[in-house]
């Protein structure tokens, strides 16, 4: 399938090179700069839910917490009635349905009616799939839906998402986040020294030097979250040239899959002011002595990530990723398309 994409109206990422050699014919340029922002118990029977598992704050984020809860549910026909109040809902895209979460009923036994009621409605207008959002506040209403059919789908630190496939077809609703994404930062100054780090933590590379890396936030792109990783532990401030080469290997942390995007960034600023919550020291280290470390001297995959990320800055390697900022139709937003090298584009 051909995509036409409208390029010349956009701005690109950056102004510089690497090493300064594009002239202002170039298409593709290789800086930009950031600027710095700094379980549920399946009961047997309906009628009670013993004990329910609920959220409470706790240390800036959600916890669980066991207490009773006996929820008495009446006993409620296969087809809705017209005393019985449907749940507020709107349709997806996908002949699908979204409960509206602010306006679930206050008792368990109100959202019960109200749920089963819902689902005969539904499925009687041939309705596919429900998405189900349940706040913290209204947690006591999880285990109702999950005796319905619903299923864990994902949650965050306001929210747990439940599912349900009411068509008898295949089920077509997305799965649940399989991935986390993580950047790492190559900085290296005009002395061929590299920008490393040691971290204070229980994993395998505690007590290693390594460079800097970390895990990108919520509606983060790429390279912004190099550059800040960058700054947050050495207090360096950077520029990004180009992703030079990413990881991605499975079963990591919650058994996720993980990507690691290794990004090329150039200093703007050399005195080190490192982040003492996280890290144990940091400083500037020339390049063949950081290849001697034991991580790189026994580790093949963080031995060829600095070889290749060494090769690109001596303008050795062409595979880098440059991004380029462009619109696009299909969800109405700019966002950063990344690829390699400079190319004619056809009239």
């Amino acid at each position: 399938m051909a995509i036409a994409m409208e390029i010349s109206k956009w701005p690109l990422i950056g102004s510089t090179s690497r090493k300064n050699n594009y002239n202002s014919r170039d298409l593709f340029s290789r800086g930009f700069s950031f600027p710095q922002k700094n379980i549920l118990l399946r009961n047997p029977s309906l009628y009670s839910y013993n004990p329910l598992l609920t959220f409470h704050e706790a240390g800036g984020g959600h916890m669980l917490k066991g207490t009773a809860v006996h929820v008495h549910t009446p006993n409620i026909s296969s087809s809705p009635t017209t005393a019985t109040e449907l749940l507020d809902s709107w349709n997806d895209d996908y002949n699908g349905v979204v409960v509206n979460p602010e306006s679930l009923p206050l008792s368990s036994n109100a959202f019960a009616s109200a749920l089963r009621a819902s689902l005969c409605d539904w499925k009687k207008k041939g309705k596919k799939g429900v998405w189900l959002k349940i706040l913290p506040e209204q947690a006591e209403l999880v285990p109702i839906a999950l005796q319905e059919g619903f299923s864990y789908h994902h949650a965050e630190s306001r929210y747990v998402m439940l599912t349900h496939w009411i068509s008898d077809e295949v089920c077509l609703l997305p799965s649940s986040p399989s991935h986390q994404i993580g950047v790492g930062g190559f900085v290296i100054n005009h002395k061929r020294e590299v920008l490393v780090v040691k971290e204070k933590c229980p994993c395998s590379c505690s007590g290693m030097w390594k460079l800097p890396t970390g895990y990108i936030n919520k509606s983060e792109d790429l390279y912004s979250g190099a550059v800040r990783e960058v700054k947050e532990e050495t207090g360096i401030d950077t520029v990004f040239l180009e992703i030079v080469a990413f990881r991605h290997a499975h079963l990591m942390a919650f058994e996720n899959s993980d990507l690691l995007f290794i990004c090329m960034l150039k200093p703007l600023s050399f005195d080190i002011k490192i982040d003492e919550k996280e890290i144990q020291a940091a400083k500037w280290m020339p390049i063949d002595e950081f290849m001697g470390e034991d991580l790189y001297v026994e580790d093949p995959m963080s031995k060829n990530v600095v070889d290749i990320c060494t090769a690109a800055h001596e303008d050795r390697y062409s595979g880098g990723y440059i991004g380029q900022q462009l619109p696009s139709k299909l969800d109405k937003k700019l966002s950063h398309l990344y690829h390699a090298g400079i190319f004619n584009f056809k009239s």
